[in-house]
């Protein structure tokens, strides 16, 4: 299986090769209109297909090995799993991608995917855009194959070393303790990482486009209508896997919270971003035929965090528990990738600087700052500066000493403290963006707009305060108490936490100002979606109902857009609560084994843990021990439930894994993580109260169900603004011909079938300095850790860090 996997790399690099040079070749030949130039283009199309076919093949040998148990491949001796659960095909499928060499291996089969989509559509008609960014994106697939088959250390297909082997070929004891990390068999670790990667293959679509554009001269908003939907939609499912290793953190690795701001977190996080500033300067390209060069740039910047997370966990650079061991190759081709991709955005602006630039009616200026041109301007900058930021402190410890945090490990506490304001700034732009106009926004109509949106916002911020005072005031005041004890005790731990409340008119005033925001941004979502809503029913004179899911389905775009800030405003009332006032305390039970009873209770803030039984129990094929502990869980003198954290130990490996126990409430979770037994017979408890962590959940989970919708709905709403904004015809052909279903999508359509614009939207101005475009719009993983010896419990200052 070995050998067959490398023949199949062989073959995609050589698919890939092929593709390249024939598309460079028929682009070239395309100028001297040569007669062979579409022969070398439709060649290039067909090799780049057959490069998927050849990754798809390397895929299934691996994924048959691991279903199989053949361990003949190293790779799938190192990343299997031997769990016995339910879910124990889905972890024997993620084995694929849990590896350096595999998860490599499903990138770039994900990004020749994606190339073959584009070649199947540009084939039923080639156009130059289109095969010039096919060519930009093969070149990227080419330099990932390239390492996956000349990097040893990134070799998916190395044959196991026969040390590994009895002589009658089965394994040896040392190879029986080879195989998945036990962290990783949760079903949110098994689909997070592909989700990721299918958001960072996606990406490459939208940067080669723009690269393509500039190559071709082509500064209408033919580009943005092909790649804008493989945006979103790479966006979308970058979302969703930070979603779900947010959810994986808070489950499985037993700290109580959800985001840590670890290297390889914080990769993840550029690239998306970015993304938000690439695809509102989409909707401004789209609707206005503005910000040409920002959408260019957007598009580099969002492809080159995304090598720049590859970059932090392959490199070997930065220090993460999620990283994998450091490589040269790694090192050299991602560090290329970066500063290619930036100076291929640069370089190309710079040529086709003027044919980017603004119109002859200046739709690049904004007419004010009162517009929604200027609300999306700050959008971007906002967007654009945090990521370069967080990068920059990402990577800080790899820099040199001279330089601010140069070879220091940025704290979360200096993390919160810069995201924070910024986060609340940035939303406070994107509450007022719906009640601006394009151009110039009117007094009087803005404040006709906000009228209604911030008496129901001054509601809602009253009923938040009320919350505020009465809950998160206290907490806070009690965790400053708490720390300043344990600062007394000599605890550096808890000195270094009181900073993070300092100074007390600043932390709370945040609190406030964060809460007036996310009031705003709800309401004016909410009230935007009610004003297309009844924009559309009098438009198709039909009941409100009606309109509602027609303009879900007809105005997706808007709607998904509304839904999207309505959630990002739960988003930031769960942040606030989750991350500013959550309470932990670190403690023991005492345990009297004789009479199996407890010599106390643990308590926290009104919640009463009560011991009533703890277990030792092996799972059904003996590898793994659970050590569990039961607690009746009070809240005042009310029962809530019943807890029962546990410490799992792999046998094989003797490695330890916290399973928390979690009571959830509307308004907080009760966390619950047992540590193991103490020396002195005592549980060790680690207990947190996590405010209105449901409403991040809800609200991430409203801010993917929009970007979904605007995913789905997005394409034909491009097509149409295609025709009827621009006035050209993107189906003719490089001869000016018209096929037959673009001359039937030329015919005028039925009164009924006809759109009105969309209450969020003004008419756009045609694209004067747009060339008319001959050419059919194409609609749009952790190592394992150290093993250790038995459930052992840490100290206070080990258990808070």
């Amino acid at each position: 299986m070995s050998l067959i996997g490398l023949m199949g790399l062989l073959v995609a690099f050589a698919g890939v090769v092929v593709s390249v040079v024939c598309l460079a070749a028929g682009a070239m030949l395309a100028r001297k209109k040569s007669a062979v130039a579409e022969t070398l283009s439709w060649g290039g199309h067909v090799a780049a297909i057959l490069t998927a076919v050849a990754l798809t093949l390397c895929c299934g040998i691996l994924v048959y090995c691991f279903f199989a148990g053949d361990y003949t491949i190293e790779y799938v001796l190192r990343q299997h799993s031997d769990s016995s659960s339910e879910l124990a095909w889905l972890y024997k499928l993620s084995g694929l991608w849990a590896g350096r060499e595999g998860s490599l291996l499903f990138w770039a089969w994900l990004i020749s995917l994606f190339n073959a989509v584009v070649a199947v559509r540009n084939m039923r008609q080639l156009h130059r855009l289109d095969s010039m960014a096919l060519l930009v994106s093969q070149v990227v697939l080419g330099a990932f194959v390239g390492v996956l088959l000349f990097s040893e250390s990134n070799m998916p297909f190395t044959a196991t070393p026969a040390k590994y082997f009895n002589l009658d070929g089965s394994l040896t004891m040392a190879a029986s303790t080879l195989g998945m990390n036990a962290l990783l068999e949760h079903w949110a670790m098994a689909i997070h990482p592909p989700t990721l990667f299918v958001g960072y293959a996606g990406l490459t679509i939208p940067f080669a486009f723009a690269i393509g554009a500039l190559v071709v001269n082509d500064p209408s908003r033919e580009w943005v209508i092909r790649s804008q939907r493989y945006a979103l939609f790479s966006w979308l499912f970058l979302g969703i896997g930070i979603g779900l290793g947010a959810v994986w953190a808070y489950v499985v690795l037993g700290w109580g919270g959800y985001w840590g701001w670890d290297p390889v977190e914080n990769a993840s996080l550029l690239s998306w971003l970015v993304g938000v500033a690439l695809i509102h300067s989409f909707t401004v390209y789209r609707q206005r035929g503005a910000f040409k060069r920002w959408s260019v740039m957007c598009a580099c910047l969002t492809f080159a965090f995304v090598i720049v997370g590859t970059f932090i966990s392959r490199s070997g650079l930065v220090q993460s528990v999620h990283a994998f061991e450091g490589d040269l190759v790694s090192l050299v081709l991602f560090g290329a990738l970066i500063v290619v991709s930036v100076l291929a955005g640069i370089v190309g602006l710079a040529v086709r600087w003027k044919s980017f630039g603004p119109g002859e009616g200046g739709e690049d200026d904004m007419e004010s700052m009162a517009s929604r041109e200027a609300a999306y301007y700050f959008n971007n900058v906002i967007m654009v500066v945090v990521a370069f930021l967080l990068a920059y402190l990402t990577i800080a410890s790899a820099l040199p000493s001279w330089l601010p945090f140069g070879g220091q490990q940025v704290s979360t506490g200096t993390y919160d403290a810069i995201g924070r304001p910024l986060g609340v700034i940035y939303l406070a732009i994107l509450a007022v963006c719906p009640l601006l106009s394009w151009g110039k926004t009117q007094g009087s109509a803005f404040l006709k707009r906000a009228k209604v949106p911030g008496i129901c916002a001054a509601v809602l911020f009253v009923g938040l305060m009320v919350y505020f005072v009465t809950y998160l005031v206290p907490v806070y005041n009690d965790n400053v108490a708490y720390y300043t004890a344990l600062a007394a005790e000599g605890d550096a731990n808890a000195a270094e936490m009181l900073t993070t409340y300092a100074p007390s008119w600043y932390y709370l005033g945040l609190t406030v100002v964060g809460l007036a925001v996310a009031s705003v941004l709800f309401f004016n979502a909410l009230f935007m979606i009610a004003r297309g809503v009844a924009a559309y029913a009098k438009a198709k004179d039909v009941g409100r109902v009606k309109a509602f899911f027609g303009m879900m389905v007809n105005r997706a775009s808007t709607f998904g857009g509304c839904l999207a800030h309505f959630g990002m405003a739960v988003i930031l009332v769960g942040l606030i609560g989750s991350s500013m006032y959550v309470t932990e305390r670190v403690g023991y039970v005492g345990y009297d084994q004789k009479t199996d009873t407890a010599t106390n209770d643990f308590t926290i803030q009104d919640f009463t843990l009560k011991y009533q039984a703890n277990e030792v129990v092996a799972d059904e094929n003996g590898s793994d021990i659970f050590y569990r502990v039961f607690f009746d869980v009070y809240k005042g003198d009310q029962f809530v439930g019943t807890v029962d954290p546990t410490v799992q130990l792999v046998q094989t490996t003797q490695q330890q894994k916290l399973l928390a126990s979690v009571v959830s409430f509307a308004e907080e979770d009760l966390f619950v993580v047992y540590r193991g037994m103490t020396a002195d017979d005592e549980f060790s408890m680690d207990v947190r109260v996590n405010p209105l962590i449901a409403e991040v959940w809800v609200g991430f989970f409203l801010l993917m169900a929009g970007a979904t919708v605007s995913t789905l709905g997005r394409r034909g709403a491009s097509r149409k603004r295609t025709v009827a904004e621009t006035g050209e015809n993107p189906q003719a052909g490089e001869g000016g011909e018209t096929s037959r279903e673009s001359k039937a999508a030329e015919a005028p359509e039925a009164p009924e079938a006809r759109e009105a614009p969309e209450a969020s939207e003004a008419v756009t101005v045609p694209d004067t300095k747009a060339e008319p475009l001959a050419e059919p719009p194409t609609p749009p993983a952790e190592p394992p850790t150290e093993p250790q010896a038995a459930p052992q419990v840490p100290s206070d200052s080990e258990s808070r860090a």
